[in-house]
């Protein structure tokens, strides 16, 4: 069960959280633009790069930041790996060497998926880039749906299940990270709006609103995403379902080792720091220093998974 096929599960949820948080990202990016601290057209579009993480390699391609130019790259440029269509077609990919393991519904569903992204142009996006995003969300979540309804609780859906929720736990990590570095200069309302995209982006603000419908502030919008226990696209909820699953993978004796125990001591020490992590650090400047040391947990934990279970000939990640 092992290496390869493991690490190809493990990227499956990756790529297809991946796509999904893009659109979503997108589609709220068109619901703020409007507002005046996103009249300038290149800080406005470099922003959503830069919540990406995307931006060295855009720039090797782009002198500016224009609508058109944003929009084909993070969607539909097979040469950027992080593209939609890259990820749906790299999760395409892995899924086809593991066809006979799978239930037949996820291919399906990621073949359709691919075959339309590649069906579609720059100009099916800005015709309606509403509906086109709304349209890729929805795919994303048939694959999740049946991902979560005809999948065994075996190996294979605990991979998917890990890669997803890392993959989770790093974007919102780092869309934080975008805005809060962006607002350093900004008034208190323009910080605001700006975090009150995020919650809509993650589908959050009827969440929030039932834990903080007296307390809306940049620190409350912030505490909810890093560390309330309960909404799926927290940093904390993530953690604890990463560990969960990685605590529960069922390897042979053969296969167990000082790997696999060090993977859940790492996600569990992170999992323990949210569930302690204290208001203050939430706020202000401190905020900053938090979502870095998170990024660097999120990365660091998929490198020792990489060390642990995975082997890197013939898959694609």
């Amino acid at each position: 069960m092992l290496n390869r096929n493991a690490e190809a599960l493990f990227w499956i949820g990756r790529y297809m959280e991946r796509a999904e948080n893009h659109a979503r990202l997108i589609d709220v990016h068109y619901h703020i633009q409007q507002e005046e601290d996103f009249q300038a057209e290149g800080h406005k579009w470099s922003r959503l790069i830069d919540a990406l993480g995307v931006r060295n390699e855009y720039q090797q391609q782009f002198d500016s930041y224009c609508e058109q130019d944003v929009l084909s790259f993070i969607t539909l440029d097979l040469g950027n790996s992080n593209s939609i269509f890259s990820c749906v077609h790299q999760a395409r990919n892995n899924l086809r060497t593991l066809r006979q393991h799978l239930p037949s519904e996820l291919w399906d569903i990621v073949n359709s998926f691919n075959l339309w992204l590649g069906e579609q142009s720059l100009a099916d996006i800005m015709a309606g880039p509403h509906q086109f995003y709304q349209h890729v969300k929805a795919r994303a979540a048939m694959f999740l749906g049946a991902e979560q309804s005809v999948m065994l609780r075996a190996n294979e859906w605990r991979f998917i299940e890990s890669g997803r929720f890392l993959e989770r736990a790093e974007n919102t990590t780092r869309i934080l990270q975008a805005v809060t570095v962006s607002c350093k200069s900004k008034d208190i309302n323009a910080i605001y709006t700006q975090l009150q995209a995020v919650l809509k982006s993650v589908s959050g603000y009827q969440a929030f609103r039932r834990y903080y419908a007296d307390a809306m502030s940049p620190e409350s919008i912030l505490e909810f995403l890093i560390v309330n226990a309960y909404f799926p696209r927290s940093i904390r909820f993530s953690f604890h379902k990463l560990e969960e699953h990685l605590a529960k993978l069922e390897l042979d004796t053969s296969e167990k080792g000082s790997g696999h125990e060090r993977v859940i001591r790492q996600a569990g020490k992170i999992k323990a720091e949210l569930d302690y992590m204290e208001k203050e650090e939430m706020s202000g400047d401190l905020v900053e220093d938090v979502l870095q040391s998170l990024m660097i947990s999120c990365q660091k934990l998929g490198k020792t998974m990489e060390g642990a279970f995975f082997r890197r000939e013939g898959v694609s990640a």
